[in-house]
């Protein structure tokens, strides 16, 4: 076997739970948004916005869609489908451009001070320590969090945002570009992670090994990958594998 050189990892739901994360993070930043520019409007004598919470956030959720749809080529930077989603509804509901613009960018910032409030699994940081000793590291995730700011972030000298480069997984481009600043050939390194579309199957279509996160034991696996049900069990791979 070629000699493992790097390993990659998706992030959300394989080195921390992120269902928790991402409900309290899309509640609290809307949550946040209607109060804090209620306050605004009342402190400049101005009628509350009709927008309720409820309704705002479907409203929200659909904008999100349907700029997905009429610009695909950016359908995975939700980043800026957030941001312009907002922008339009704060537009719609009356409030100028500018002030759309400046309170949808607040919002953001609200969003991903909470989206970095994730909790990696209790094994996730020594793991990686000493697999750094080992490997190269990288991350890539198709996750909007904010990379330099999440909780492992040390471990990772490479870490790709695919949404910011338009071709999230599994586009071949994410992973291409994080072997490309290591230097390592794909057939000398490792993707680990949750989906088997956006993680597994674009891994071993560039000849990559890879470890698939999942409880799925019907699932036939094809040469080269590898099946865990946590990321703990990454080294038993790495000791068969090294045999």
């Amino acid at each position: 076997m070629t000699a493992l050189q790097a390993i990659t990892f998706d992030l959300d739901d394989t080195l921390w739970d992120n269902h928790g994360v991402m409900l309290r993070t899309e509640e609290g930043h809307y949550a946040w948004l209607l109060e804090a520019l209620g306050m605004w409007r009342a402190t400049r004598q101005e009628a509350p916005l009709a927008l309720g919470y409820e309704a705002g956030l479907q409203d929200y959720l659909a904008r999100r869609q349907q700029f997905a749809k009429d610009v695909p080529e950016r359908r995975g930077d939700f980043t800026w489908l957030r941001l312009r989603a907002l922008e339009a509804q704060l537009e719609a509901e009356g409030l100028p451009r500018s002030a759309a613009i400046l309170w949808a960018a607040a919002a953001m910032n609200e969003f991903h001070r909470l989206r970095v409030q994730v909790t990696p699994h209790p094994e996730a940081a020594g793991l990686l320590a000493a697999l750094g000793e080992r490997y190269q590291l990288a991350a890539i995730t198709n996750g909007n969090i904010h990379l330099k700011r999440q909780p492992l972030a040390a471990y990772f000298p490479v870490a790709i945002a695919a949404g910011e480069l338009l071709a999230p997984k599994p586009d071949h481009t994410p992973f291409l570009t994080a072997l490309a600043k290591m230097d390592v050939a794909p057939e000398c390194a490792m993707h680990v992670g949750d989906s088997w579309a956006e993680d597994i199957l674009p891994a071993q279509e560039l000849g990559m090994l890879a470890v698939w996160i999942s409880n799925d034991s019907e699932q036939a696996l094809p040469p080269r990958v590898h099946r865990i049900a946590h990321i703990k069990e990454l080294p038993g791979v790495l000791e068969r594998l090294n045999g």
